[in-house]
């Protein structure tokens, strides 16, 4: 079966090149601090960085020691790039002793008590974020919480939407441009394994945080390295994110208010296991916000999320249920080992490219059972997606990887060629012919590289060797875009704005808690 054609599309864009002027794009990427010897830090948040509950550039995560550095959004990729660059710049600069992880999968660990919470102070709401925390460290470990990933943030204008749109459909902007963001989302579920396939630089993991040493029948490399010989991102198997306990969530993707109603359901559904861990242990402490599937919003894991900026008091689901999404967060991709930064402009014409034509081509409302065939073709990307002659079906037909991979390549092609057109730039063409050539010899995709490596040097020895190559690097390097001062100013701001949410409460934890729960359950 061949892919929809989408030349009328093509054409429209053509007619309307302004239709991608307001294209934007902001980064996410997260990094662990380690010792010289590739452990785990301990140490608290370095407060130069200012205060990780407030900064807008630099927070954390799940863990203490768990970096998140962020870009604002921005039109133009090569000024997001220099932003991200900086942010590492300074951290390395600011980090005497300590390096960052270069690799999505964790570095070395002594046992899962060595992995300290991340710490906000404290308010109510930094009670409530530890306390998400530690719910997450009961209900699924804390070495699986500490896998690092790139989230890329992407949006179209709203004049894209308004030309791409049928004339005829009398909805408000609001419906149909939430509409177009859920039609790329289940065709990104169809087609986005392509982006493990390409940039998925995980197909191995260390021992130390590694629980279940027979799962998937694993191999045993260098230096406590297990590794599949045909993966591409473990992070993205059951190893990683994706847990047994979410793979049964029923998620709808065919309209706004199914989605919100799908994920409430799954915030007020108590799960058996999570009863069983309880709500506090024998000293009256809590150990989660609730016993429920989802605790909140962001636990559900996901390779890609609709998202709307939220205002201060304001829920997730609220927000986008009245406002619409906004934008899209891509969380498919594994940190990049073979550039400082964990990401590289490729990778975002890429992506670029593939996300239009999401855009573009048909895209068929989707029930529970192609959702489950489309997870599964994930699931045999991440675990074999380089193996040899190796199968995935579409439209329910058994095709090869090869061949369907090809094929998306001639769309994306076709794409490129328009984008060249508007932009005047061969860039996209450049990046299309360029990732094609893994298609047919999958040893030059990341994973691939990454497993060369990995067998001849062990995990441990390779990410080390690229943290201190990296570290050299940035610090040696002058800030581009972002300047002392800025960081100086960032950080007084993060400090100043805590203090006023520490001073502003006036519940106690109790009764917050209660509050806050009421509001994200209703």
């Amino acid at each position: 079966m061949n892919l929809p054609d989408i030349s009328e599309k093509l054409l429209l864009l053509k007619k309307n090149p302004h239709m991608l002027s307001g294209l934007k794009r902001g980064i996410e990427r997260e990094t662990l601090r380690i010792k010289p010897n590739g452990e785990i830090s301990t140490s608290i948040h370095p407060i130069c960085f200012g205060k990780s509950l407030t900064h807008p550039w630099i927070t954390t995560d799940f863990a203490e020691s768990l970096l998140e550095l962020v870009t604002p959004t921005y039109q133009d990729i090569g000024y997001v790039l220099k932003f991200l660059r900086d942010l590492h710049r300074f951290v390395l600069k600011n980090l005497d002793h300590e390096l960052i992880w270069p690799l999505s999968m964790p570095c070395l660990l002594r046992s899962d008590s060595h992995i300290n919470l991340a710490k906000y102070g404290i308010s109510n709401l930094a009670k409530f974020k530890m306390l998400y925390r530690t719910g997450l460290k009961h209900r699924y470990g804390s070495s699986m919480q500490i896998i690092s990933g790139i989230h890329y943030n992407f949006s179209f204008s709203l004049n894209f939407w308004k030309i791409l749109s049928d004339p005829n459909d009398k909805r408000n902007q609001l419906e149909k441009v939430s509409d177009g963001y859920l039609k790329i989302i289940r065709n990104y579920y169809r087609f986005g394994w392509i982006i493990p396939y390409l940039f998925g630089a995980s197909p191995g993991i260390l021992k130390s945080s590694l629980k279940n040493e027979n799962i998937f029948s694993m191999k045993y490399g260098r230096e406590g390295t297990y590794y599949l010989p045909y993966a591409t991102s473990l992070r993205l198997s059951d190893i990683g994110y994706t847990g047994e306990f979410q793979n049964k969530i029923d998620i709808h993707l065919n309209g706004l208010l199914d989605y919100v109603q799908s994920i409430k359901k799954a915030l007020n559904e108590p799960h058996p296991t999570f009863i069983n861990i309880g709500l506090k242990d024998c000293f009256g402490n809590l150990l989660q916000l609730n016993t429920n599937i989802l605790q909140i919003e962001n636990e559900l894991y996901s390779t890609i999320r609709p998202k709307r900026s939220t205002i201060s008091g304001e829920s997730y689901i609220d927000s986008i249920l009245k406002k619409g999404i906004e934008y899209l967060e891509i969380r498919s991709l594994d940190i990049n080992p073979f550039t400082a930064i964990g990401i590289h402009e490729t990778q975002i014409y890429f992506l670029d490219l593939f996300l239009i034509w999401c855009a573009l081509t048909e895209s068929p409302l989707m029930n529970r059972e192609e959702l489950y065939r489309c997870k599964k073709n994930w699931k045999e990307i991440v675990l074999n997606g380089r193996k040899p002659y190796n199968r995935i079906l579409i439209d329910n037909v058994s095709r090869s990887i090869k061949n369907v991979g090809n094929d998306l390549f001639e769309k994306l092609t076709k794409v490129a060629d328009t984008l060249q057109d508007i932009f005047l730039s061969e860039k996209y063409k450049i990046v299309c012919n360029e990732l094609r050539t893994m298609i047919d010899r999958p040893e030059l995709t990341y994973s691939g590289r990454m497993m060369n490596l990995m067998v001849r040097d062990g995990l441990l020895k390779y990410g080390l060797k690229l943290a201190k190559t990296y570290r050299t690097e940035l610090r040696s390097e002058e800030f581009e875009v972002i300047s002392n001062k800025d960081f100086e100013k960032m950080r007084e701001f993060s400090i100043r704005r805590q203090r006023e949410i520490e001073q502003s409460d006036q519940l106690s934890f109790e009764k917050y808690l209660k509050k806050k729960m009421k509001r994200s359950l209703s």
